[in-house]
C-alpha cells in the first residue's frame, strides 16, 4: 500500500471514530473545569461585583431585624408596633411587631412626598381638579377646590406640616397624570426600596382595607425621604403660612401649625436628643401613629416609629420612651 492509500485509510478510520463517539455521547470523556462563585467570570460576580470580588448585600447599609428587640425600660403596652433604628450604626435598638401589616394613616404621605420630590419639580404649578373634593368625615383639608393653583413646594409643605388630604390628591394627579397612576408609582417605589409588606391604595392614608404597611417598611421609606434636603427642611418647620389662588386668581390664605406636638413645644423631649421632625397620622383603623427623625448630642441620626397607639397621650408617652433608648 502506497503512502497516499495509507493516508486515505487513516482519514477514513478517523472519521468513523468521530461518528461512533458522537453517537455514543463519549460517556467516558470529562473535562476538569473548576467553578466557584467568587471567580471573576462567575455570573454571580458579573452581575453583582463592584470593586471587590464578593457581592454587595441589598441590606448592607440598612438596619435589619427578623423579630422583636425589646427593652424593660420601654412601655409599649398601649401600641401595636414600634421601632427605633440607629442610622449610623445600622442598628435596631428596639423592635415590636415591626413586620406586622397595619394601616399607616397619614404616614402614607411620606411616600407621597418622596415620589413627588423624585419625579416632580418644586417650582411647577399644580392645578386642582374635582379629585380634591374629599367628603370623608374628619378628614383634614386645606380647602382646595377645582381650579385652585399652588406650587409643588407649597403643596408639599401643606401636605407634611398640616397633613392635608386634599393636598395629597393635588400632588398625585399633577405628578402622576392621574391619582391611579401616582399610586402605582408609590408602590413601585416601595418595591424598589424593599418595602415588600406595603401596599398603597391612595396618596393620603384614609382607610382602605388593602392599604397597609409595616414599621420596618416605613423605616425604609422614611430613610429614603430624609436624603432630600427639602424634605428635612419641611418636617422641621413648626408651622407654615402661604397664599395660593382660586380659579379666578383670588388669593386664599393658609396658616397652620405642625401637627407634631414635639415641634410645637407641647411635649418634653429627652435630654441630649433633638427631634428634627417627622409625620403624624390618625384614623379609626390606624389609631394614633408617629414617625420621627431625631439626632443625639453627637449629631447621629435615628428613626423612631409608633403605630396604632390607643390615644394621643399614649402615643407621645411611648415615643418618648423610645427616644430615651438612644442613650442606653
Amino acid at each position: 500500500m502506497n503512502y497516499t492509500s495509507r493516508k486515505r485509510l487513516l482519514s477514513l478510520l478517523g472519521s468513523m471514530l468521530l461518528i461512533v463517539c458522537w453517537c455514543t455521547g463519549c460517556g467516558n470523556l470529562s473535562y476538569d473545569m473548576a467553578y466557584h462563585v467568587d471567580y471573576d467570570v462567575s455570573s454571580f460576580n458579573v452581575v453583582t461585583r463592584q470593586e471587590t470580588r464578593t457581592a454587595v448585600p441589598f441590606a448592607e447599609n440598612l438596619c435589619v431585624a427578623a423579630g422583636n428587640v425589646l427593652s424593660d425600660t420601654v412601655d409599649m403596652s398601649h401600641a401595636e408596633a414600634a421601632g427605633l433604628f440607629g442610622l449610623n450604626e445600622r442598628q435596631v435598638l428596639y423592635a415590636q411587631n415591626i413586620h406586622e401589616r397595619l394601616h399607616p394613616a397619614s404616614l402614607t404621605k411620606v411616600m407621597t412626598a418622596l415620589v413627588a420630590l423624585k419625579y416632580g419639580q418644586l417650582n411647577q404649578t399644580l392645578t386642582a381638579s374635582d379629585a380634591v373634593n374629599i367628603t370623608e368625615s374628619g378628614a383634614v383639608l386645606c380647602g382646595l377646590r377645582a381650579g385652585d393653583t399652588m406650587t409643588m413646594d407649597q403643596a408639599l409643605r401643606i401636605l407634611l406640616i398640616y397633613s392635608a388630604n386634599d393636598a395629597a390628591m393635588l400632588i398625585a394627579e399633577n405628578v402622576g397624570g392621574s391619582v391611579e397612576r401616582f399610586v402605582e408609582m408609590m408602590n413601585e417605589e416601595a418595591a424598589r426600596l424593599g418595602a415588600t409588606n406595603t401596599n398603597f391604595m391612595n396618596p393620603h392614608g384614609l382607610t382602605e382595607s388593602e392599604h397597609y404597611t409595616t414599621v420596618y417598611d416605613l423605616y425604609l421609606i422614611f430613610n429614603e425621604a430624609v436624603k432630600y434636603e427639602t424634605f428635612n427642611e419641611i418636617i422641621h418647620m413648626s408651622g407654615y403660612q402661604t397664599v395660593f389662588y382660586d380659579k379666578d386668581g383670588k388669593e386664599k390664605a393658609f396658616d397652620q401649625q405642625n401637627s407634631n406636638q414635639y415641634l410645637r413645644g407641647e411635649r418634653q423631649i429627652p435630654a441630649n436628643v433633638t427631634v428634627i421632625g417627622g409625620k403624624t397620622g390618625t384614623t379609626n383603623a390606624a389609631g394614633y401613629c408617629l414617625m420621627l427623625l431625631s439626632r443625639d448630642e453627637n449629631g447621629a441620626p435615628y428613626i423612631s416609629i409608633v403605630l396604632r397607639a390607643e390615644g394621643v397621650e399614649e402615643l407621645y408617652m411611648e415615643m418618648t420612651d423610645l427616644l430615651d433608648e438612644i442613650h442606653k
